[in-house]
């Protein structure tokens, strides 16, 4: 069975070409064919299995009794009519921007001095990423939560070109589009390159950007090096580490794609082990498997929006854009919105000097816990933080 957003869309909002084109504002619902949670378990139970080293643990990728757990829960213990109910608590739209659907939930604040804020989320994560904080942070926000295009139920893509650029302007096209003209973004991990790329495009409009997981490189000049601190030299660390044996998933993201979604999108345990490494990896390495960062359904919804909208590889169309588009690693000018930066201690990887650099950096925090996917793995601690960087902007 073909799988495709198509089919996860209820009959009155799909993904068809006529409405990659339509802008207006349509309500939308998740609705999975019964059907397709059938296929879903056939597949898991008709899984092949391979062979592994014995003692490898994680050290080479995903161990196999780990996984055949995992997918077990997935066909028989994961409820995901209960998980689909959730979703559809919150308002849900698409709206067609430049030739693509883009999908999104907006949570309007009670709040009269709420301010508009977007949250751009990173791969392999989905709108799923940000549940735990919408309602918390709607009493200060007026909350739009995106679906990167490419990804979930903003996939899959209709063309190529859809860089950090290109959505970044599609983003500032919705928030106008709802009526936001002045508003603030938040990002995670590759959301925040997005984020930090909007108050670029649109510093009259963006009032301010927080990010945690930021990425933030050395120019190669020897000067930056000089006088870091013990934890920066422990994080620059990390980076190279990351560099050095953590980069499999971009290379082949980065290069051939379309060669991995055939795997991926025909076998869901090929899927879950895609994820789950990744979750396993850039959480808080206190948690010894990735549900116990962020919960097992938590894990198994997000996947599973993955799975049902068969977006496996044009969610990795951005790793492939940022490899062949020279600009993406030019050297940009200096963001001038204000911008607010959440680093996990035992995770993190950005150094301020760095960030400072290419940010204009005025809120700067160092959190005790967490990892990349901060809003799930400490979400009281992702609002505080959120609030108290937006505060400081008068916001």
């Amino acid at each position: 069975m073909e799988n495709s957003s198509n089919t996860a869309a209820n009959a009155d909002v799909t993904a068809s070409a006529d409405a990659d084109t339509d802008a207006r504002i349509r309500p939308f619902r998740i609705d999975v064919p019964q059907a397709e949670l059938d296929d879903l378990r056939e597949r898991l139970a008709w899984t092949r299995w391979g062979s592994e080293i014995p003692g490898a643990g994680w050290s080479r990728g995903v161990p196999t009794a780990y996984l055949k757990d995992l997918a077990a829960y997935w066909a028989e213990g994961f409820d995901w009519r209960k998980a689909e109910a959730e979703l559809n608590g919150f308002p849900q739209f698409t709206t067609g921007i430049d030739g693509q659907n883009i999908h999104f939930l907006h949570v309007r604040s009670q709040n009269p001095a709420a301010v508009p804020l977007l949250l751009v989320h990173d791969w392999p994560c989905s709108f799923v990423q940000f549940v735990e904080v919408v309602r918390p942070l709607a009493q200060d926000f007026h909350v739009v939560v995106t679906s990167t295009p490419g990804t979930g139920f903003s996939g899959p893509l209709g063309e190529a070109g859809w860089n950090t650029g290109r959505i970044a302007g599609a983003f500032v096209e919705l928030m106008g589009r709802l009526g936001y003209d002045s508003y603030g973004v938040q990002g995670t991990g590759g959301g925040a390159w997005i984020a930090a790329e909007m108050g670029r495009q649109a510093p009259d409009r963006v009032v301010g950007v927080h990010v945690n997981g930021l990425i933030t490189f050395p120019s190669g000049d020897p000067a930056e090096f000089e006088g870091l601190t013990a934890p920066e030299q422990e994080r620059l660390a990390r980076l190279e580490e990351f560099q050095k044996d953590r980069m499999g998933f971009a290379a082949i993201q980065s290069t051939r794609p379309q060669t991995l979604a055939f795997g991926l999108h025909d076998s869901p345990v090929g899927q879950l082990a895609w994820i789950a490494e990744k979750f396993k990896e850039w959480t808080d390495p206190a948690a010894e498997l990735p549900e116990d960062a962020v919960g097992r359904d938590r894990l198994l919804t997000n996947i599973s929006v993955y799975w049902f909208t068969g977006t496996a590889g044009s969610s990795a169309n951005l790793y492939y854009e940022a490899g062949h588009d020279p600009g993406a690693w030019a050297p940009k000018p200096r963001g001038t919105v204000p911008t607010g930066v959440a680093v996990a201690l035992d995770t993190g990887i950005a150094i301020r000097r760095f960030a400072e650099r290419d940010h204009n950096v005025t809120h700067w925090t160092e959190l005790e816990r967490g990892g990349n996917f901060l809003a799930l793995e400490q979400p009281e601690a992702f609002v505080a933080d959120v609030r108290a960087f937006f505060g400081t902007l008068g916001a």
